[in-house]
């Protein structure tokens, strides 16, 4: 090729190359499916994503969603989403499913969330999420809280929903970590006067939780005796000094009767409708 032609045609080359590198640049940022807020649900322990059904299906017949997925979380850590959502998915659910469903290292439980939450990001764009734990799927939420409260590149969690937590521990057979100290009271701004290993750790979580961000609210069970046959009322009203001095608002919706036991709550129709209206209804 003459040198008189060879400086037009780099020219023209650089042009097409460069063309080509920003239509790729472009797919890339665009290749996500945008959803609308999506909502997670973390089981108990001993527990799977099957004791969530019944608040998803009561959400589906309720006209709030169509679109549900599962995130599938290893022992490790790995998550695999079983299941996509469509672009614009209206408010699309989670069920999250930890195959380790005894994991006691609370902050385990953190990174499990973590997990999950980037591997949506990977594929989905979405900018807030909401979030609902029963038992120890509420210790998801909180340690996942502890790690990415002030991270700006994780979503913005706007409503949480903790159901039957034993945030302050548990009054029977379990690693002192985790268990209720005897003598267990809580001051007007739910702090107790006592406080497990755990519960220490969680109180960090006031350093992290974003203010006035999230709308909490807290959903318990009282079968007679101040307790929802697992977990006494004063352990999942802890959570106020977690979170409430920090949170956009705190709620308490309390449940009597037997389908107020730890393990009905999830299944409890008028749990439903408040589950709904709370993170559903404007």
């Amino acid at each position: 090729m003459k040198k008189k032609f060879l400086i037009p045609f780099l020219a023209i080359l650089t042009i097409i190359l460069a063309a080509c590198s920003n239509s790729k640049s472009t797919s890339a940022k665009t290749s996500k499916v945008k959803i609308g807020t999506p909502t997670l649900f973390f089981h108990g322990g001993g527990s799977s994503y099957h004791a969530e059904e019944h608040m998803v299906d009561a959400a589906k017949k309720a006209g709030v969603t169509k679109s549900v997925i599962r995130a599938e979380v290893t022992p490790s850590g790995k998550v695999t989403l079983i299941g996509n959502f469509s672009k614009n998915a209206k408010n699309p659910i989670v069920e999250v499913n930890y195959q380790n469903n005894r994991q006691l290292n609370f902050k385990e439980h953190g990174v499990y969330a973590t997990n999950v939450v980037k591997a949506l990001q990977k594929q989905y764009s979405f900018k807030k999420m909401n979030m609902v734990g029963h038992s120890l799927g509420n210790i998801s939420i909180i340690y996942y809280m502890l790690l990415n409260g002030k991270n700006k590149k994780m979503p913005k969690l706007v409503k949480q929903v903790d159901m039957a937590g034993h945030f302050a521990g548990l009054n029977f057979d379990v690693p002192s970590d985790i268990r209720q100290p005897k003598g267990l009271k809580l001051d007007k701004n739910g702090k107790p006067n006592k406080m497990n290993k755990t519960y220490k750790e969680m109180t960090q979580v006031r350093n992290t939780y974003p203010k006035n961000q999230v709308r909490v609210l807290n959903i318990i069970g009282d079968i007679g005796g101040k307790t929802d046959g697992t977990v006494p009322n004063v352990s999942s009203l802890s959570l106020k000094y977690l979170v409430a001095d920090n949170a956009k608002s705190y709620q308490v919706v309390k449940f009597t009767g037997k389908n107020a036991r730890h393990s009905r709550l999830h299944e409890n129709s008028q749990v439903d409708k408040v589950l709904i209206k709370f993170l559903w209804n404007k």
